[in-house]
């Protein structure tokens, strides 16, 4: 009788740690597994005194973890500004890269870094204005669903 209590108590140690082999597995494959950011991405800044919310348009490419693109922000005017992005980056699901804006003679450097989802990207933006430095959240949905998010 107690060989068998102890075969029985073998094999469940057997699948117990079979299980766990398993499920860490399995967790380090999820770690492993990127996101692709390539597509259309779209948010929406607050309008200034209630005006209406302007929305941004990003356009990415990852060639492994090399990310390229071009940023369409509202202008005045009514206009858009096409701006190149710069520096783009992916580690596993976190994102950053850099937009360069000019504003007349003045330029700014926008750094954006977010996490990456399926469908969102989800970060902060800083950049430096009258020498002090700065951040907004942004959070952006693939341009096939809704823009929402604020900056």
């Amino acid at each position: 009788m107690q060989y068998k209590n102890l075969k029985s108590v073998s094999l469940l140690k057997a699948f117990a740690c079979a299980i766990f082999t398993l499920v860490l597995a399995a967790a380090v494959h999820a770690q492993d597994a990127k996101v692709d950011p390539t597509g259309t991405w779209v948010w929406s800044n607050p309008g200034r005194n209630g005006a209406p919310g302007r929305t941004n348009t990003l356009v990415l490419k990852a060639v492994g973890d090399t990310i390229t693109g071009t940023l369409t922000a509202p202008a005045r005017g009514g206009k858009t500004t096409d701006t190149e992005i710069s520096d783009g980056k992916l580690a596993g699901a976190k994102l950053t890269f850099n937009a360069t804006r000019k504003y007349g003679t003045n330029e700014v450097t926008m750094a954006y870094s977010g996490v990456v989802s399926a469908d969102s990207i989800k970060g902060t933006i800083s950049y430096e204005r009258n020498g002090e430095k700065r951040s907004n959240k942004w959070s952006a949905k693939r341009a096939n669903g809704a823009a929402s998010g604020t900056n």
